[in-house]
């Protein structure tokens, strides 16, 4: 399947960078295309999203027989995976970013839900939460959908992980009680908590926490637990460096025709020309001129959008390597 493939050449290329871990798939079932966020999503029917699960085992590789269900990294070639953003980040009220997911359980469970599921069965190796709330409830906070529901009843196994930032923004303003921060988080289930600044305040207020009995010693040793086992799974502790023998994986021209074949294969023309008798597609060879219009026509950093080097990518042709629209259409 090309969505395996593409996990597949993804993990070699992110491997060859010496990192052993992808925060992929984004299985969110965006409702509302006025959601930012909307490129990230592979489609509005939640059907689709669970088909491209298929992703993970292209990341991990397929889980042995046996071993559904449990985090499973197949060798270092491969990555750990990520699932997120759990739950319900692509159904918020009018699309609004890290808004308010209002729907009933039947509604969360039936759109936003499922492709959790397959994730699970597939070997996932974590998954992390989601800077929205359900019904009020920030994600980062929920106890019950963390816990209960994903750890619980899903028999998840590997480990939850925060968003960026992701306990600040349980207050609003976020980090205004850093403390509450750190009891929600880390008490709702939440196993590694990403802090790319305050770390030592967070080392502070958890161990204090611990300390006081605030959080209980199992809540550490359930989050220890899991993630050991899976960077026992991911072989971190044997070979914990990067394998420089990789570095030919990175832009390489067979993942490079990977990426136009799917493309070509997931591209989708809603209307060619006025009407079916008369389509404008294919150009004619000889046209005269042909109009390119846009301000992404000739700029690679807008063409490729977020997710590019940087977090919401940038403008300009010298950020990556590529062929722009309008230089395409013209050696054409």
């Amino acid at each position: 399947m090309l969505i395996k493939r593409i996990g597949e050449a993804t993990a070699l290329e992110v491997r060859a960078t010496g990192i052993p871990y992808a925060f992929a798939p984004c299985i969110a079932v965006c409702r509302d295309p006025r959601w930012g966020r909307c490129y990230e999503s592979y489609s509005e029917d939640p059907k689709v999203v669970q088909s491209m699960t298929t992703l993970i085992s292209g990341l991990q590789g397929d889980v042995p027989a046996g071993s559904e269900g449990r985090p499973y990294v197949g060798g270092s070639k491969k990555v750990a995976a990520c699932a997120k953003h759990y739950v319900g980040d692509g159904g918020t009220f009018m699309g609004i970013n890290e808004n308010n997911t209002v729907i009933d359980a039947h509604g969360l469970m039936t759109i936003h839900m499922p492709a959790y599921y397959n994730s699970i069965i597939r070997g996932v190796s974590t998954v992390m939460t989601s800077y929205s709330s359900w019904n009020g409830k920030k994600m980062h906070a929920n106890h019950f959908l963390v816990t209960d529901f994903l750890k619980n009843k899903l028999k998840f196994r590997g480990f939850v992980i925060s968003d960026w930032q992701g306990i600040d923004r349980i207050t609003s303003p976020p980090g205004v009680n850093y403390s509450y921060s750190v009891e929600a988080g880390v008490g709702a289930g939440i196993d590694m908590i990403m802090v790319p600044y305050a770390y030592t305040e967070f080392i502070d207020d958890l161990t204090y926490q611990v300390k006081n009995n605030i959080i209980p010693m199992s809540r550490i040793d359930d989050a220890v637990y899991r993630i050991l086992r899976v960077k026992f799974t991911m072989g971190l502790f044997e070979s914990p460096y990067a394998d420089p023998s990789l570095v030919g994986e990175l832009g390489k021209q067979e993942h490079r025709d990977l990426a136009r074949e799917a493309v070509r294969k997931s591209l989708v023309l809603l209307k060619n020309g006025k009407s079916a008798s008369s389509p404008l597609l294919p150009l004619p060879k000889k046209a005269g001129k042909i109009l390119v219009a846009g301000s992404h026509a000739d700029d690679l950093g807008l063409q490729c959008g977020g997710w590019t080097i940087t977090w919401q990518g940038q403008t300009g042709n010298d950020k990556t390597a590529g062929t722009t629209i309008l230089s395409a259409i013209k050696s054409t």
